[in-house]
């Protein structure tokens, strides 16, 4: 091989970190962050992320692909088993593991259990402890040192992925981790999502915002339709639901519910994809949809 080709090949880096954690420790407004761009979701409820998406970070000669896996839980239904899949084959297949607690909640067993998942990985684990904008030095200090002694990661890295306040170090740092090689997406991707998931996640979103209670956990958004005529793009959608009364509290009273999402979800589409949008947004029971075998494969949850 010729000194020019060698060169070239090492020329750039580029590979996957698994971004790991408990539900709701802020893992998809850190993959945003350190992205640069929105391609996961955010709410405080648990269960937001359902897929493992792989959002690209790049430089000029570096490309770094997150995988924000699914909250890590104990499996108690077919919808957590597949998530629970998902994350034992990412991990083993990444180049290191990010590994993310939530200061204001401290660590605790959960997070023990995600722990002891990464102790048994091959490839090196890094520790961010998230939302410390959230707590006084006191409580940060502890977190952090409590952290350190579960002795599974190399370097543990003090975040507040809202404000962004550590990570630029913390991406540096995830950086010098990647191997040498080819970028894997084009330099411009930042995400693997399909147009149609990424929109569906957007109304996905304003519902997770607005409701509470049993719904969160039971709605899953799919867009049956994309179109455009003369500047407008046609979406039609559908917010499946598991039971008349979560179909009920979706609507509300006066469809005033549904209406609210339909509009949230619509002013977040435009802003993505940047031009003018009409959204019809419907409310469909499928009966314990999440232990559905068919169902999931047609959402791509896998």
């Amino acid at each position: 091989m010729s000194a020019t080709t060698d060169s070239a090949e090492h020329a750039t880096r580029a590979g996957f970190i698994a971004l790991a954690g408990r539900p709701n420790v802020g893992k998809s407004t850190l993959t945003n962050a350190l992205v640069g761009s929105k391609v996961a979701i955010v709410s405080d409820k648990p269960q937001t992320t359902r897929r493992a998406i792989r959002a690209v970070a790049g430089g000029p000669d570096w490309q770094l692909v997150l995988v924000d896996l699914p909250g890590v839980q104990r499996p108690r239904d077919a919808l957590t088993e597949r998530m629970q899949r998902r994350v034992e084959s990412e991990l083993a297949g990444a180049d290191g593991a990010l590994m993310v607690f939530n200061a204001e909640q401290g660590i605790g067993p959960g997070d023990r259990f995600i722990a002891g998942l990464l102790e048994r990985s091959p490839v090196p684990v890094v520790i961010a402890v998230n939302k410390l904008d959230l707590v006084d030095r006191a409580r940060a200090v502890a977190v952090l040192q409590a952290a350190e002694q579960l002795g599974v990661a190399e370097s543990i890295f003090p975040i507040s992925a809202r404000t962004g306040s550590g990570v630029q170090e913390l991406l540096t740092h995830l950086v010098s981790l990647l191997p040498p090689g080819h970028f894997y997406y084009e330099p411009e991707q930042r995400s693997d999502q399909s147009q149609a998931v990424l929109l569906a996640e957007l109304v996905r979103e304003q519902i997770l915002m607005r409701t509470r209670e049993e719904v969160p956990h039971a709605v899953e958004v799919e867009v049956e339709s994309i179109s455009q005529d003369d500047g407008l793009v046609r979406i039609e959608a559908v917010a499946l639901v598991e039971t008349e009364s979560q179909k009920g509290i979706l609507i509300g009273s006066g469809g005033q519910m549904i209406k609210a999402i339909g509009v949230g979800a619509r002013r977040a589409i435009e802003r993505e994809l940047g031009g003018r949008v009409h959204l019809a947004l419907q409310v469909r029971v499928r009966r314990h949809w999440r232990g559905d075998e068919r169902v999931l494969d047609r959402l791509g949850i896998e």
